[in-house]
């Protein structure tokens, strides 16, 4: 090391969900001593759901605090260096890439794995705190099961909305779509299947003041064409309440180097890991706005580490 603040490592990894605690295991086992910093959510976005009952090989479903503990593990077991830290900023401009973490200390790195996740989006109601993992969900494909044969909103009218409403109507008995506009956004043909939907019911021009419920969410406060004259309450009774206004992927320390799409997705480059930045690659919910299971991203996290492998022997690093 040349001075205390710096150290120079073969292999970074920024962030620690089914990604990066993935690239950690084969990276490790390829012997690149891998570095990895676990940011500002340990375990990333599966910590906040309770039950993770498709991910294969646990077949009386696990928690997603256990899930993401047993990665950490098998690749603490390897030899992986696991540390808490945030990085803060990034110069990617030459080899060995450079990122700074928590503002103070400078690890130089010959291959950088970005498996930052991405953010759901929430419309900021203290409620949706309240009822977390208690109804309240941003993740249909995740937690819909539990709710077959039950009552559930999904708010938003994109395309995402349209998907997670189809999805839980084929579960679910009923199912509300709120959308704030007198429109939906999303795609003509997605527009279609939602409308000749039997059980799906679109709530044009609602927005949401909150959520009721016991023990959980029982119902939600809706007020209808808000400011307008003919203004009205609305409460409505479900037992779910899914977001689905979008996801921010944690990029944007990363731009001023790498291509990202306009809602901030990393570029990869031919279904690959690979960024535009030799040696640098890109796993996880970070570049996958279409998938976003854990599942595929531990699939993308050991992509992004046998490319790393690859890259260091290639340049006899």
């Amino acid at each position: 090391m040349s001075d205390t603040n710096n150290e120079k490592v073969r292999c970074l990894i920024i962030g620690s969900g089914p990604a990066g605690y993935t690239a950690a295991i084969y990276a490790s086992r390829a012997n690149l001593a891998p570095v990895l910093y676990e940011g500002i959510q340990p375990g990333g976005q599966l910590t906040t759901t309770t039950e993770v009952e498709n991910f294969p090989g646990y077949p009386e479903g696990v928690t997603g605090p256990q899930l993401m503990e047993d990665l950490k593990k098998q690749a603490q077991r390897f030899g992986a260096d696991i540390r808490m830290g945030i990085a803060t900023a990034t110069d990617l401009s030459a080899a060995p890439y450079k990122v700074t973490i928590d503002g103070e200390k400078v690890i130089e790195t010959e291959t950088l794995i970005i498996s930052t996740g991405a953010t759901a989006k929430y419309l900021g109601l203290p409620d949706e705190a309240k009822y977390a993992g208690m109804g309240v969900s941003a993740c249909a494909t995740c937690d819909g099961f539990f709710y077959r044969k039950k009552n559930v909103a999904v708010v938003g009218g994109g395309d995402t909305a349209c998907e997670e409403a189809l999805y839980l109507a084929s579960l679910a008995k009923q199912v509300y779509l709120i959308v704030r506009k007198p429109y939906l956004r999303a795609s003509k043909v997605m527009q279609e299947r939602v409308f000749k939907a039997p059980n799906i019911t679109v709530l044009f021009e609602h927005n949401t003041l909150g959520l009721f419920g016991e023990n959980g969410v029982e119902g939600a406060h809706l007020v209808k064409r808000k400011g307008e004259p003919d203004e009205e309450l609305v409460d409505i009774a479900i037992d779910g309440f899914f977001l689905a206004i979008g996801h921010k992927p944690n990029s944007d320390i990363f731009k001023p180097w790498i291509e990202t799409d306009e809602v901030g997705y990393i570029k990869t480059i031919d279904g690959t890991p690979r960024t535009k930045v030799p040696g640098v690659f890109a796993a996880g919910d970070v570049a996958d706005p279409h998938y976003r299971q854990a599942i595929t991203a531990a699939g993308s996290g050991c992509k992004a580490a046998i490319e790393a492998e690859r890259y260091l022997s290639e340049h006899g690093k």
